[in-house]
């Protein structure tokens, strides 16, 4: 995975955020129980109807390296990022530190869950994503790998409870088979 630098919330390049990031304060700074958190904010994501223009041309070709994650706006209580992913393209098996909420905007992904039984890591089904789903995820419940398992660049959008310029919302990963 690649990071890329943060554009400012006012610039031209990113149309539309501004309006987003205002609709999702009030909810993303709510001391609430996270996984309605989480489905709050993937509620307002439908009500939003986000865009891929979101991104630069440049930035909704991707890379051939890796699914790129580009950070759009950060504060205290939350941070919005989006992510480009080409075929084939997939995460590790990982859990999260905070709830988070995301959209497919463009594509769609798979989405395998997994969940620990006593010491093991078992795999609990598959979800795939068109264009337009939405989920939210909360722990202790979020054990999952994201794929693009179409044929064209699929680009999703990630609201997470944390200001990600302070790291990363990941908070373990895993591997098939892995005892906890």
């Amino acid at each position: 995975m690649t990071r890329q630098p943060i554009t400012p919330i006012d610039s031209p390049l990113r149309p539309g955020l501004d309006a987003l990031v205002a609709r999702l304060r009030p909810a993303a700074r709510r001391r609430a129980d996270p996984r309605t958190i989480s489905q709050q904010v993937a509620d307002m994501l439908v009500e939003t109807k986000p865009s891929v223009d979101l991104l630069t041309a440049a930035e909704r070709a991707g890379s051939p390296d890796g699914y790129t994650r580009h950070t759009l706006h950060t504060e205290a209580t939350f941070s919005v990022s989006a992510v480009v992913w080409r075929p084939g393209q997939v995460t590790e098996i990982h859990d999260h530190l905070v709830w988070c909420a995301f959209m497919v905007l463009q594509g769609a992904e798979t989405e395998t869950l997994y969940d620990i039984d006593g010491d093991r890591l078992v795999e609990i089904g598959d979800r795939r994503r068109p264009a337009g789903s939405v989920s939210g995820v909360a722990p202790p419940d979020d054990i999952h790998r994201v794929r693009n398992t179409g044929d064209m660049v699929a680009i999703t959008l990630h609201v997470y409870g944390t200001d990600l310029s302070n790291g990363t919302s990941v908070r373990r990963t895993y591997r098939p088979g892995d005892d906890r």
